[in-house]
């Protein structure tokens, strides 16, 4: 019985660790990067993930680095009046000290355009982010859906595709 109920907790342990999505580089933690799944034909997918700074100086992120996209940007999201307005953050994020930064749907975001395919849910893809003091960090892509996006990320986390926000604005920013 003892061997048994090792089995399963080493069992649960491994599983654990195998959700367990985080990365560091420098004075920052990356927590659970994901991007949101596309439907067929989809040129775009935003990535999503916790930033922590544990540092007593601020950091920026500068650049993200695919090979499954024509194209990778830094982008926000916010409202003007009715409507949902995106824009290339040209300076990068900053990742306040001692503070965090979530790249969620509706807010802060990478931008993946010129998809070379449909992004399915539970295929990972690999990127480099760097970082202005940190330097690079590889990590995995979790390709995710929209509910388990918002979830992993908490109650913040928004779907604004009904504020307005059309087509043409998204390839306007490509």
């Amino acid at each position: 019985m003892k061997k048994l109920l090792l089995t399963f907790a080493s069992l649960a342990l491994m599983s654990a660790a195998s959700f367990a999505h985080d990365y560091k580089v420098g004075e920052l933690v990356i927590n659970h990067p994901v991007m949101r799944e596309t439907p067929a034909n989809a040129p775009v997918s935003g990535g999503y993930m916790t930033i922590k700074n544990n540092g007593s100086e601020a950091d920026r992120l500068l650049a993200v680095e695919v090979d499954f996209a024509g194209k990778s940007e830094i982008h926000e999201m916010s409202m003007s009046g009715e409507v949902m307005k995106m824009r290339k953050l040209e300076e990068g994020l900053e990742i306040p000290a001692g503070g965090e930064v979530k790249l969620m749907p509706g807010s802060y975001h990478l931008m993946f355009m010129q998809l070379e395919k449909q992004l399915m849910k539970g295929e990972k893809y690999d990127a480099t982010l760097i970082f202005e003091k940190s330097g690079s960090v590889d990590v995995t892509l979790n390709v995710e859906t929209l509910e388990e996006i918002k979830k992993s990320l908490g109650d913040e986390a928004m779907d604004h595709s009904h504020h307005g926000m059309e087509e043409s604005e998204t390839k306007k920013a490509e």
